[in-house]
């Protein structure tokens, strides 16, 4: 026999999982406008100047991200997974038998990568976390493994010069996504990627020209704090 209490329960049951998906969009949200925030204004960018790009209360923030470092935690998690996944899907549609090939699933990688805003975020990720972070160590090997890869297809197809490595796209990327001083991040967005092209066809085998010194490697990039 059906109680009284029994609606009440499945009621409550029932909007529970939209008050969760509604807190997950509000953390999401909050990561991603600071993000932009961090690019635009560095490590100091005003908490509630997030929390207005955001659309959220001062509050809801707080709740999420009881200090700046756990929500720059979260922001340098959020975008080194999400070149992570960028690079997993250009290696896997590489492998299809209708799909791109080797050079054109590395442009592909690194177009997308770029969206992430990477080089703006440089400072973050050497002055206020540990390299030694447990979370940011494992992203930071599948994401070595992942475009390490698609450097190594492209080279063995004959498709991109041999004496690169992905230290030095990476670091390209990182200079090509941080906006010049006093200048628009607006008009940097409209060439990024222009500029991103020159740069990758300077990449394409058989090189023009032999380059000076070593080629830059991931590690290259680990900080030592």
């Amino acid at each position: 026999m059906t109680t009284a209490t029994e609606p009440a329960r499945s009621a409550g049951s029932a909007r529970t999982p939209k008050l969760r998906a509604d807190a997950s969009r509000n953390r999401e949200r909050i990561v991603l406008a600071a993000r932009d925030a961090f690019v635009e204004y560095g490590a100091d960018a005003p908490l509630d100047e997030i929390a207005k790009r955001a659309g959220v209360g001062n509050a809801t923030l707080y709740r999420n991200f009881p200090d700046r470092r756990a929500l720059i935690h979260e922001v340098v998690l959020l975008v080194k997974n999400r070149v992570l996944t960028r690079a997993e899907t250009a290696a896997a549609e590489a492998e299809l038998p209708d799909g791109s090939g080797p050079f054109d699933a590395l442009q592909q990688f690194a177009h997308a990568s770029v969206e992430e805003k990477v080089g703006g975020l440089c400072a973050l990720f050497s002055s206020h976390l540990s390299s030694s972070d447990p979370e940011l160590a494992e992203v930071r090997e599948r994401l070595r493994s992942a475009v390490s890869g698609l450097m190594e297809r492209a080279q063995a197809a004959g498709e991109l010069r041999p004496d690169v490595d992905s230290g030095d796209l990476f670091i390209a990327m990182s200079q090509l996504t941080r906006p010049l001083p006093h200048t628009s991040c607006r008009l940097h967005d409209e060439f990024v990627h222009r500029h991103l092209q020159i740069f990758l066809d300077g990449l394409r085998a058989p090189a023009p020209s032999a380059l000076p010194g070593r080629a830059a490697t991931f590690e290259d990039l680990q900080t030592e704090n």
